[in-house]
């Protein structure tokens, strides 16, 4: 089974109301690891998105928890301890309430996964139900599935998760046993690093190559004109030349036929 760390750090997440994430330092009471890349330093620290859905009908992959997504995640599991609940719960409560948490992520999330068919291959009017009733059947992760910052910033993609050895291990180790145990699940990652992450661990047998759904652009606002124009809502010609609107839209093309094949051949 996959690791799950939450019974080694409930004490702490219970009894601690605010963590400072980003310190590096091994008086940090959630750090996992630390390591110096080209002189940057780069340390993952413990926040609860150790839940597992094993009945999952879509996972939604991101590149790693934010530092505002931890924060929500260790309230939430926090005050569910708190209230005399069992780690499961709790971990599942954090999961949900933190996962692509904030706006305008979680909607642009939503309406790109509307757009290209996600919410009828699984039955559902709106992916939004995702994080409510429909909970159920998603499951919430990320290449690196605890928090990883660089000089004290949240990791975006740099250095590479796949070029570089520690990273690549800390994918393998975790999301990439959690995914493994997932089957027959759709694998949405968001964006090119973590759909590279993501073809990798196909690569490598450990998971299926036919359920990534490559071709959402990431659902961060600073990538806003990207959504607008995989949307529709920003023509291609008024987009600047930092949009490459070709691929963008190709992308979601072949995501739409990716989607209705599947569908199809249920």
């Amino acid at each position: 089974m996959p690791q799950n760390l939450l019974p080694r750090f409930a004490d702490i997440v219970r009894d601690t109301l605010r963590f400072d994430l980003s310190d590096s330092t091994e008086t940090n009471p959630i750090l996992l690891e630390t390591l110096d890349i080209r002189g940057k330093r780069i340390s993952m620290v413990y926040a609860p998105f150790d839940h597992l859905n094993t009945k999952a009908k879509i996972a939604i992959v991101g590149m790693t928890p934010g530092s505002f997504q931890a924060d929500q995640a260790h309230r939430a599991a926090g005050s569910a301890l708190r209230e005399g609940k069992s780690l499961q719960e709790a971990g599942r409560a954090a999961k949900v309430h933190a996962s692509f948490s904030g706006e305008p992520m979680r909607t642009n999330l939503i309406r790109m996964m509307d757009a290209v068919g996600i919410a009828s291959f699984l039955g559902l009017g709106s992916t939004a139900s995702l994080w409510s009733v429909n909970s159920d059947i998603v499951h919430f992760t990320s290449a690196l599935r605890y928090p990883v910052f660089v000089d004290g910033k949240n990791w975006s993609g740099s250095p590479d998760i796949v070029r570089t050895p520690r990273l690549r291990a800390w994918l393998r180790e975790f999301t990439g046993e959690e995914l493994g145990t997932l089957r027959d699940c759709l694998i949405v990652p968001l964006g090119p690093k973590v759909g590279a992450a993501m073809d990798y661990l196909a690569e490598e047998g450990v998971i299926d190559g036919k359920w990534i759904m490559h071709g959402l652009p990431h659902p961060s606002g600073a990538n806003q004109e990207r959504i607008a124009c995989f949307l529709g809502d920003k023509a291609g010609d008024r987009c600047s030349n930092k949009t490459n609107v070709s691929s963008i839209m190709a992308g979601r093309d072949r995501l739409i036929a990716k989607v209705l094949s599947l569908q199809q051949s249920g």
